[in-house]
C-alpha cells in the first residue's frame, strides 16, 4: 500500500465520518498500546499529551513494523479495523507496505526534483544555453507541477501544461520548455525516482515547426554585394561579417565572436561552435577579407572597434538597413547560412560534403537541401534509363514506342 492509496482509503472514509466521542483518554505522561483481541496487530496508541492513533503491528520480510494509520479523533475505530485489516492481507502475501512508504516519501516534489536536475544539467551546457533555460525555466517551468510529486505527473497534466505555455509564450517556447521537461522526466527514470517507461511526454506531439528557409537567387546575392560595397566606407567591420556569413556559411556568433587565436590561415578553427570545436575552410575571398583587418593579440576579438574600444555586439540594426538597401524583405542572417548551402547542392556537392562545410553533427540535418539539385537527379536518372535501354535494346523514340504497343493491343484483338 502506497502513501496515496493510503491518502485515498482514508479519504473516502472520511466521507462518511462523524466526529464521535472517543470517551475518556488515560491520563499522564507514559505512551502506551492497546492491542486489539480480535485482529492481533492492530491497536490504539496513546500518547502522554492526551493524543491517540491507531496503528498496525506486521513482521514483513523478517523485520517487524508498524505503521500509522491516524488520528482517533478522525477515524472510528471500524474504519481503522477495515484498513488495518486490508494491510495485514497485503502483508501475508509479501507486501511490505512500510518500506513502500518510505520509498515514497524518498520521491521529491517537482519543485525539488526541478532544482536537483537544473544543478546537473547546466553544467553541461553552453552559457548562451544556460541563459535561455534560465528564462524558459523563469516563465514557464518553474511552479509548473506545484505540490506534486514527481512520480505523480501524468500525461494529462504534462498536455494541459503544454498547451498553456504554447498559447502564452507561442509554439517555439512550447517546444523548448517540452524538451527540457521531456529530458527532466528521462532523468527521473534514469536516477529511479518514477518508473522505467513512464516518460508522461512519450506520446505528446510536439507544435508544428514554420520552416523559415529562404535562399538567395544569383541576382539578390548581387544586390546585396552592391549595398555592402557601400557600407563598407561607413561599417567596416559590420559589412566585413556579413560577407564572411555568405563566404562561409558559418553561424553569426562563430563569425562574430571570432578571436584571432582560432585564424590560421586558410582555416578557421572554431574552439567552441554549436556542435562543438570544428574547422571551416577559407576560399581566396574569405582569407583576403580577414587579411585586410588589423591583427592584434590572440585572445582579442577579429572584429575589434577602434573607436568604441569594444568588439562588434549586435548585428540586426545594421542588417535591418543593408535589407532594406537591398530590397530583401524578411531575410533574416541566418538565410545567408542556407543560400551558401544551397548553392553547393545545386553545384552537385554531396549531402556529407555540406554538411561537412556547414559543421553539422548529424546527416538529417543537412538532408533540408537535398531537393535543391533536382535539375542533377533528372540528368543522371536520363543518363541511367538510356544505357539500360541500350542494353536491352529498345531504345526508342516515345512515340514509336506508343505506336508499337497499340498495334501490338489490336493485332491481338
Amino acid at each position: 500500500m502506497t502513501r496515496i492509496s493510503l491518502a485515498r482509503i482514508i479519504a473516502d472514509e472520511l466521507a462518511t465520518l462523524r466526529r464521535f466521542d472517543p470517551g475518556r483518554r488515560p491520563s499522564g505522561k507514559a505512551r502506551r498500546v492497546e492491542w486489539s483481541v480480535k485482529l492481533p496487530g492492530f491497536g490504539i496508541r496513546y500518547y502522554g499529551s492526551g493524543r491517540s492513533t491507531y496503528i498496525v503491528q506486521s513482521r514483513m520480510n523478517g523485520v517487524t513494523r508498524t505503521i500509522t494509520l491516524g488520528n482517533a479523533n478522525v477515524l472510528s475505530k471500524s474504519q481503522a479495523l477495515n484498513c488495518a485489516q486490508r494491510i495485514l492481507l497485503r502483508a501475508q502475501v509479501g507486501e511490505d507496505p512500510a518500506t513502500r512508504r518510505k520509498e515514497v516519501r524518498k520521491v521529491p516534489t517537482y519543485d525539488d526534483f526541478l532544482a536537483i536536475y537544473w544543478k546537473q544539467a547546466a553544467a553541461k551546457w553552453k552559457p548562451s544555453t544556460c541563459y535561455t533555460h534560465a528564462c524558459y525555466r523563469r516563465l514557464h517551468l518553474d511552479q509548473a507541477f506545484s505540490g506534486m510529486f514527481i512520480d505523480e505527473i501524468e500525461q494529462s497534466h504534462v498536455l494541459t501544461w503544454f498547451n498553456k505555455v504554447s498559447v502564452n509564450g507561442g509554439p517555439g517556447a512550447g517546444n523548448r520548455c517540452f524538451e527540457i521537461l521531456r529530458s527532466m522526466f528521462n532523468h527521473a527514470e534514469r536516477w529511479g525516482m518514477r518508473p522505467e517507461g513512464s516518460n508522461p511526454c512519450t506520446y505528446i506531439r510536439p507544435n508544428k515547426r514554420r520552416k523559415c528557409e529562404r535562399f538567395l537567387s544569383n541576382q539578390e546575392i548581387a544586390r546585396l554585394g552592391e549595398v555592402l560595397h557601400r557600407k563598407l566606407r561607413t561599417h567596416p567591420l559590420h559589412s566585413t561579417i556579413v560577407q564572411l556569413l555568405l563566404l562561409t556559411g558559418c553561424r553569426v556568433s562563430e563569425i562574430k565572436d571570432l578571436t584571432w587565436s582560432e585564424v590560421k590561415g586558410g582555416r578557421l578553427l572554431l574552439h567552441d561552435s554549436k556542435t562543438g570545436p570544428r574547422t571551416v575552410w577559407l576560399g581566396d575571398e574569405a582569407q583576403m577579407l580577414l587579411a585586410s583587418l588589423e591583427r592584434r593579440g590572440s585572445s582579442d576579438r577579429v572584429f575589434w572597434n577602434k573607436q568604441t574600444r569594444r568588439p562588434v555586439a549586435e548585428m540586426h540594426g545594421f542588417w535591418a538597413e543593408v535589407r532594406t538597401e537591398a530590397n530583401l524583405p524578411g531575410v533574416r542572417l541566418h538565410d545567408l547560412r542556407h543560400s551558401f548551402a544551397s548553392h553547393a547542392a545545386a553545384r552537385s556537392e554531396t549531402l556529407p560534403m555540406i554538411g561537412k562545410l556547414l559543421g553539422h553533427s548529424r546527416l538529417q540535418t543537412t538532408s533540408r537541401y537535398a531537393h535543391l539539385d533536382d535539375g542533377r537527379v533528372l540528368e543522371a536518372a536520363e543518363r541511367i534509363g538510356a544505357l539500360i535501354a541500350d542494353a536491352m535494346g529498345e531504345r526508342r523514340s516515345l512515340n514509336h514506342n506508343t505506336m508499337c504497343d497499340i498495334g501490338v493491343v489490336i493485332h491481338d484483338r
